[in-house]
């Protein structure tokens, strides 16, 4: 005769049922992976000069120098450039609207950018360097300097998300005036900003890619170490520090992570909008508020945005072609706009 076992004993061994929404989000990581590998394909094979599939095949894997393979090794710098400035955007953008608990917050907000482009302007008039090798140790520079004036001016050990932003906004303010009158009394730094100000990957070469990727590299791992801690920043500074959060630390190390994003991204392509501020909200409403799942999915679909938006760029307006910080905030702007309208993007 056959026993029932007890449903208490069932129970118990039973496999616990898996987590649906990690699942779910599992899986959209997986695609987003996918979608990533295809832009970046698309971005190889497709550009102002149209070249056939057995070119861009010749030019990765038989380079001899002719033509098609020239520009196949242009095209494979500037995806390579646009995927690291994609990340460095997009973990950015998500690593200070959780620190200045601000939906609002993009590399832009602490003066990053703009201490970056004060930096190259300064270098054009003053110093007269002309090359974009030459730019890009200023602008990282620029953008160092003032992450920690920011940070500085922020409180340091009591530094808040409120004094953090004004410190950035004020600082943004100045630098903003001090770059318009150097521009406007130098024609020589008018003429030179006027191409890096608007972002554009088109200037790309392997040596800004190999300057730069160390940066961001020590920055992305930072920013992903960080997702925990911000975690616990987002319920409150008293909750974080009963769940055992360094607020200090945690600031300090977001700052230097920002910084290195920020810097690395805007010295190697100029100043590109809405990239690191879009894509988190975007992010936000499949993942829900956990930066362990924003950090990865912004890294993977920031450079979505900035390779699309760049082969758009080459293809509408052939045989030339629009800068990519021009067709983000064409794109940007509106999707933006939508985004803020629904009621699970407002907050954080």
């Amino acid at each position: 005769m056959l026993v029932d076992s007890p449903p208490e004993a069932s129970a118990v061994t039973a496999p616990a049922p898996p987590d649906r929404r990690a699942v779910i989000r599992t899986v959209g990581l997986l695609v987003s992976v996918l979608v990533l590998v295809a832009v970046l394909v698309a971005s190889i094979a497709v550009g102002a000069k149209p070249l056939s599939l057995d070119q861009v095949w010749h030019g990765l894997f038989q380079d001899t120098g002719n033509y098609a393979d020239v520009v196949v090794g242009e095209r494979v710098s500037r995806t390579l450039l646009g995927l690291l400035a994609g990340i460095a955007l997009g973990l950015a953008g998500a690593l200070l609207q959780a620190l200045t608990r601000n939906p609002l917050a993009d590399p832009g907000i602490l003066g990053i950018n703009m201490g970056a482009s004060a930096a190259v302007v300064s270098a054009i008039s003053f110093f007269g360097v002309t090359s974009l090798s030459g730019y890009v140790w200023f602008a990282f520079a620029g953008a160092a300097a003032v992450g920690v004036l920011v940070y500085a001016l922020g409180g340091t050990r009591n530094a808040t998300p409120v004094r953090l932003a004004l410190a950035g906004t004020a600082i943004n303010a100045a630098l903003s005036g001090y770059l318009y009158a150097v521009m406007i009394t130098d024609d020589m730094a008018l003429n030179r900003m006027r191409f890096w100000q608007v972002g554009s990957l088109a200037t790309s070469t392997m040596h800004t890619i190999e300057q730069v990727w160390p940066f961001i590299a020590v920055g992305a791992v930072l920013a992903l170490l960080l997702s925990r801690p911000l975690n616990a920043m987002a319920m409150g500074d008293d909750t974080a520090r009963a769940l055992g959060a360094h607020l200090g630390r945690t600031r300090a190390l977001s700052m230097i992570a920002a910084t290195l994003l920020c810097g690395a991204a805007t010295a190697a392509c100029g100043p590109i909008a809405f990239v690191g501020l879009m894509v988190p909200h975007m992010v936000r409403s499949f993942t829900g508020p956990d930066m362990r799942w924003i950090m990865p999915y912004a890294a993977i679909l920031s450079p979505v945005l900035l390779l699309g938006a760049d082969v758009i760029g080459r293809i509408v307006a052939r045989p030339s072609e629009l800068q990519v910080g021009i067709v983000t905030a064409v794109i940007g702007a509106p999707v933006f706009i939508v985004l803020v309208r629904r009621r699970r993007m407002a907050q954080l």
